[in-house]
């Protein structure tokens, strides 16, 4: 089926996208940061995504793709930046619309913010000769020591929305590495991380969505604070 990747991008998109125009949302207009923040984002995971193929730590079954490539990386994996975070931040937006009061206490952020450094700092040293493990877990490390200095809000807030996010994460990446189909469409390495697997899904690529959704939100919210000065 050379069309499954396309169909997961754009099926994770389809009803994100048709409401962003809801009256009670307006999601569009949060376009310009959003798509600001994806680029960002881009110019990050990109790069690594093509040495990280290049390298053999992870690769791409072509029976699920369409043939086209950027780059030595499918056209598939690059509206996955795009589709997927979109879907992500829409989510995280229109649940607190729906839930303003969703979230926790500044106090707990930061408790399970520092938690969540000293775990990835303790993998990263027993881990540094595991490429993905190595550079996935910094990429973490840094971004919530960021965000806790400059907007812990966001966490306080996307430590919930994140859990609900797992739902859809887990049915997509799940299909991606093989849960409900014959072969996986994207492969990895197991000597490049940790080898532990949530059902199919290195458990690397559960801290990988974090810092990809992450990454635009913080866009968002510095860019709505700039406008309300």
């Amino acid at each position: 089926m050379n069309y499954l990747y396309l169909i997961l991008n754009l099926g994770s998109l389809s009803i994100p996208f048709l409401f962003s125009f809801h009256p009670k949302l307006k999601f569009y207009t949060l376009w310009k940061p959003l798509f600001i923040g994806i680029l960002l984002s881009m110019f990050i995971f990109i790069p690594w995504d093509i040495v990280f193929t290049y390298k053999g730590f992870w690769g791409f079954n072509g029976n699920y793709l369409i043939g086209t490539s950027i780059f030595n990386l499918p056209l598939e994996e690059w509206l996955f930046f795009i589709c997927i975070p979109y879907a992500c931040v829409f989510t995280h937006y229109a649940l607190l619309h729906y839930f303003p009061n969703l979230g926790i206490s500044k106090k707990l952020t930061k408790l399970i913010s520092y938690i969540l450094m000293l775990v990835f700092s303790i993998l990263i040293i027993y881990n540094y000769d595991k490429w993905y493990t190595l550079i996935n877990f910094t990429l973490a490390l840094v971004l919530i020591f960021v965000t806790v200095k400059y907007r812990i809000q966001i966490l306080s807030k996307f430590y919930i929305t994140f859990l609900v996010m797992l739902i859809p994460f887990f049915v997509v990446n799940g299909v991606l590495t093989g849960s409900f189909i014959k072969n996986e469409v994207v492969w990895y390495n197991n000597a490049e991380n940790l080898n532990f697997r949530l059902f199919t899904i290195p458990v690397e690529d559960s801290i990988y969505a974090f810092s990809l959704i992450l990454i635009p939100l913080f866009i968002i919210e510095h860019f709505n604070s700039k406008t309300k000065i």
